[in-house]
């Protein structure tokens, strides 16, 4: 079953609350850090926070790269379930170093502060408020701010996701068709959706038939939140659109396996995981 995800969102949803800036570290869900948390310098990039406007209001965004060249091939970097943390920041320094114009906008901005906030009232009172049709517009309004600027080719235009940001990855995989190509991390592929509901209205696994962005899907064969028998329809979905995405399982690997600042970590997987990102990329013509 597939659905229509680029509803309006309503308007209580984007009005209700509006964060103007980004925080400062690490979300405060996630204290304490690891120590073999990974730090990418921003020497040699243009590194910061930007507002860019969608859907009538200016949300804050973390934006990286190269000081010098361009335009540069435009990376979307979608967020953990914890917002554009210092993580995220550090990933949109990653690919900036690879030679991309990346791009984190944070997408809860009008619903709440997940920089600020504890686990449960992420999961209870923000998340839950988050459309995803508001989701679609505030990716394609960073494009949009990617084109403008001048810095970047948005005809060479990929997308990568964690976690809550995975579910998204393959949401805007359908929603985008100008997307070359995409990678998940441990999405979220199935769960409570409705057809009638503003806020989420189906999941990946509804609509892996109509994928045909290439994506690539990185799961752990350990995670709790994702049971393998939903990746196998997952895949199974896929095949039906002929497409040339594919989901690669670690094995006795937990979910946020590639956090590097939480106990998750896993450094063989996540190392793995970050060579191939860039090889699809490579492949399907992003870089």
């Amino acid at each position: 079953m597939s659905h229509d995800i680029d509803r309006e969102p309503p308007s209580d949803a984007r009005r209700a609350f509006l964060k103007t800036s980004l925080g400062i570290g690490f979300a405060l869900a996630v204290q304490p850090v690891s120590a073999q948390t990974i730090a990418t310098p921003a020497d040699g990039l243009v590194a910061g926070e930007v507002k860019l406007p969608s859907l009538g209001v200016d949300i804050p965004a973390y934006r990286a790269m190269p000081a010098t060249g361009g335009p540069f091939p435009v990376m979307l970097v979608v967020q953990e379930i914890f917002g554009v943390h210092e993580h995220i920041k550090d990933v949109c320094r990653r690919f900036a170093k690879l030679g991309y114009y990346a791009i984190a906008p944070e997408l809860y901005a009008r619903q709440g502060d997940p920089g600020s906030a504890d686990i449960q009232t992420i999961v209870k009172t923000i998340v839950p408020k988050v459309p995803d049709a508001q989701v679609m517009a505030d990716l394609d309004a960073s494009v949009a701010f990617a084109k403008a600027s001048g810095h970047a080719d948005t005809t060479r235009l990929g997308a990568t996701g964690f976690c809550w940001g995975g579910r998204i990855i393959w949401l805007y995989a359908a929603h985008n068709r100008d997307l070359k190509a995409a990678v998940a991390f441990y999405g979220i592929l199935g769960g409570p959706a409705s057809p009638t509901s503003d806020i989420k209205p189906t999941n990946p696994v509804d609509i892996g038939k109509t994928i045909t962005t290439p994506v690539l899907g990185l799961y752990g064969g350990k995670d709790d939140n994702i049971p393998p028998a939903l990746v196998e329809d997952m895949r199974a979905e896929l095949k039906q659109a002929n497409s040339p995405s594919t989901i690669v399982v670690y094995p006795d690997t937990p979910h946020g396996f590639f956090a590097d600042y939480r106990p998750s970590y896993r450094k063989p997987a996540a190392e793995d995981a970050w060579a191939r990102t860039q090889a699809w990329f490579k492949t399907y013509g992003v870089v």
